[in-house]
């Protein structure tokens, strides 16, 4: 399947992306109050929107992901590629 724009994939979180988390969830919002978030970890699946495709390989495509997290917070990660280890995404499995 060709990703696409819009498409809700599942995000695989590095030990870089848990460290960005990490920092997030340390800075306070612009009220002063620390963000409301449930814990994650290296390795853990969130949902994902695709929000830019880079074609340089049409046949392994890289993809800018927002990744959304279990609270206030979010992440942005650039440049993924579809896989199963940490970093990368997959598609959801169909039921």
């Amino acid at each position: 399947m060709q990703p696409t724009i819009g498409r809700i994939v599942h995000y695989r979180l590095s030990e870089q992306d848990q460290q960005r988390i990490t920092a997030q969830q340390n800075r306070p919002l612009p009220d002063g109050r620390s963000p409301l978030a449930n814990s994650s970890q290296a390795g853990a699946v969130f949902p994902a929107v695709i929000v830019r495709i880079w074609n340089n390989n049409p046949d392994a495509p890289l993809c800018n992901l927002h990744v959304l997290l279990d609270g206030e917070l979010t992440l942005w990660v650039t440049s993924r590629a579809e896989g199963a280890e940490q970093g990368t995404w997959t598609w959801p499995p169909r039921s």
